[in-house]
Order: C-alpha cells, then sequence, then structure tokens
C-alpha cells in the first residue's frame, strides 16, 4: 500500500511539472520592449502595424511555450516580437523628431514673419519721416525764397546779391541814416535764420574823386553794414566787407541818375557750404 501511495504522488508531480508553464527570459524581453511601444503615445499613429504584428508574434510565442513546443520555436516568434517591436519605436521617435522639426520651422517662420513686419514697420517711420524732412526742407527753401524777395534779391553769375542804394548814406559820408534800419533787419533776420549762409558786402562809389578816395569810402559803407549786421545779432565770422571804389559802375556816370545807381552797397550771399560762386577773398575790416 505504501509504494501504491508512494508512485501516485510521484505521477501526480510529474503531470504538475508537465502542465505547468515554463519561463523563459527572451520571450520576456521580448514581451517588455512589445508593452515599452504599446505605452508610446504616438505609437498608434505612427506605428501601428508593427505593433499588431509584435503583439501577434508575442502571441504565438506564448501558445508555443504553453504547448510545450520546442524552445527553438518560442525564441523565433520572441524574436519576431522583438524586431517588430524595436522597428516601431524607431518609427515613433522619427515621428517625434519631424514633430519638433516641424514646431521648429514653424517657430523660425513666425520670428521671420515678425522680423520682417518689424522692418515693413521701420521702412514706413522711415519712409514718413524722410517725407516730413523734405516737407519741411521745401517749407524752408520756400521761405527763403521770400524772404529774398522781400530783400529784392536778384541772381547773378555772382550768387544771390541785394543791392542797397545810397539813401543809406549821406552824400559822402559812411555813416547810416535811420532809415536803413529795416533793410538792415530783414538782412540780419535771414542771416540769422540760415546760419551756414555767409555774405560779403561790397561797397561801390560813383566816378567822382580819386581813386584812393572812392576806395576809401567804400570801404567805410561796407564797414558800417558790416557792424550794423553784427550788432543785430549775425556773427562776425559769416561777414566779409569789401571797398570797391569805382571800379564797378552799373551804369553811367555821365548822368545823375546813373552816378546814383554806382553809389551803392551789394550784399553777395555764399551758398550753403559758405562758398561764392567767385571763390574766396580775405576779409578786409
Amino acid at each position: 500500500m505504501k509504494k501504491f501511495l508512494l508512485a501516485t504522488c510521484m505521477a501526480g508531480l510529474l503531470a504538475a511539472c508537465v502542465s505547468a508553464p515554463r519561463r523563459d527570459d527572451q520571450l520576456e524581453g521580448a514581451r517588455a520592449a512589445v508593452r515599452q511601444l504599446g505605452d508610446e503615445p504616438r505609437a498608434t499613429e505612427a506605428a501601428d502595424r508593427d505593433l499588431q504584428a509584435a503583439r501577434q508574434a508575442l502571441q504565438n510565442a506564448d501558445a508555443a511555450l504553453q504547448e510545450h513546443r520546442p524552445i527553438a520555436e518560442v525564441h523565433h516568434f520572441a524574436y519576431l516580437a522583438l524586431r517588430h517591436a524595436e522597428a516601431g519605436e524607431a518609427r515613433v521617435q522619427a515621428a517625434v523628431a519631424q514633430s519638433q522639426l516641424a514646431r521648429a520651422q514653424d517657430e523660425r517662420n513666425r520670428i521671420l514673419l515678425a522680423q520682417r513686419a518689424a522692418e515693413a514697420r521701420q521702412a514706413r517711420t522711415q519712409a514718413e519721416s524722410a517725407r516730413t524732412e523734405a516737407e519741411s526742407a521745401q517749407s524752408q527753401l520756400a521761405q527763403a525764397q521770400q524772404e529774398l524777395q522781400d530783400l529784392k534779391a536778384q541772381q547773378t553769375d555772382r550768387g544771390t546779391v541785394v543791392t542797397l542804394g545810397d539813401v543809406l548814406f549821406d552824400t559822402a559820408g559812411a555813416t547810416l541814416k535811420p532809415g536803413a534800419g529795416l533793410s538792415l533787419d530783414r538782412l540780419a533776420g535771414y542771416l540769422r535764420a540760415h546760419p551756414g549762409t555767409r555774405v560779403r558786402i561790397e561797397g561801390h562809389t560813383d566816378s567822382r574823386g580819386s581813386d584812393a578816395y572812392n576806395e576809401a569810402l567804400s570801404q567805410r559803407r561796407a564797414d558800417a553794414v558790416a557792424a550794423a549786421l553784427e550788432a543785430r545779432g549775425v556773427p562776425a565770422d559769416s561777414i566779409e566787407a569789401i571797398g570797391r571804389g569805382k571800379s564797378y559802375p552799373v551804369a553811367t556816370n555821365d548822368t545823375s541818375a546813373g552816378r546814383q545807381q554806382n553809389r551803392r552797397v551789394e550784399i553777395v550771399f555764399s551758398d550753403k557750404t559758405g562758398r561764392f560762386a567767385q571763390g574766396e577773398e580775405p576779409i578786409r575790416r
């Protein structure tokens, strides 16, 4: 009886061992890889076929193990499951990289658009500023032209010239009359408003008297006008005073009217850079 019971127990243990599933490390490694792929957020989108194939190979491996097929067959299916899982993982990572690249490209495009918009705004601002400056320059030019017209300026080959007649002085005198103030006020106002402009004050006489007398008289009259301008705020270094004597008549000296035209003071204006049309001459004061 004892031998019979012992034999029965041994048979039961052998049957339990045969029916219990075996555990294989290679299969478990494949199972972990398939599980990891399934947990990826993008697996269904980027690697669904690989995931399904890996799961099917894993099921085949489990079935082979349960049915006690040769271990080589179990390993074959486990290998297939692992390879499909790895391929799927590679596709997921590629999809992630592509998504990151797309986001980077979108950000680059956004930055470029913002930069172009900023450049366009800057260009509009510069254009508006240039237009405003041009309008201001045009307005200043028109104002300057009007001021010169008020001074009865003329355009000559020497540049812009304003002529002041002998009514500024008494006959043979170099002292300015009170009536000269209005013309000198206008002239000084123009020069103060255009600080880059220089003037050459040229005194002229008629032909009566000696050359030395007329040159000295014309110089004193030019100096008188220069001093009057300085007293009205015109910088001294922007003024030249020159006595021309009787050398440059504008009318005949044979008549009273002609001699009156020749007794004059001319104001010659430089350009904006301070240069005169006929070159520079030293200041003679």
